[in-house]
């Protein structure tokens, strides 16, 4: 569980970093922004929708895994290195829940600048 959650944290931080650079190269070459898929308004539009479901989905991840890691906390009654192993994963669960809420963050603020 630990290594799920550490290549979590890095997976989450760079799609994150990497779709929000993405959306920010998209909004200064060339002028206008071409029409993307029939029904959405905009390249734009389409590429925040995306960033915004994949944020919230791995943010719902994120809380499962703090669910998870706080019942396996619980189920090991006071067995030390289960307590740890619970702890830690509690704390890298959060770490990636603050960088996908960062994340979040920079894509509206970027979005927000178009």
């Amino acid at each position: 569980m630990k290594h799920f959650i550490r290549k979590f944290t890095i997976f989450a931080t760079l799609a994150a970093s990497n779709l929000a650079i993405a959306t920010a190269s998209a909004q200064g070459f060339g002028g206008p922004i071409p029409p993307a898929l029939p029904g959405s308004p905009d390249l734009r539009a389409t590429v925040t929708s995306i960033l915004s479901q994949v944020l919230n989905f791995l943010a719902l991840l994120a809380a499962v895994v703090i669910v998870i890691a706080g019942i396996r906390l619980i189920i090991s009654q006071g067995e030390e290195e289960q307590k740890e192993k619970a702890k830690k994963t509690i704390t890298y669960a959060i770490i990636g829940l603050l960088v996908i809420l960062f994340a979040k963050a920079i894509v509206l603020f970027i979005t927000s600048l178009g």
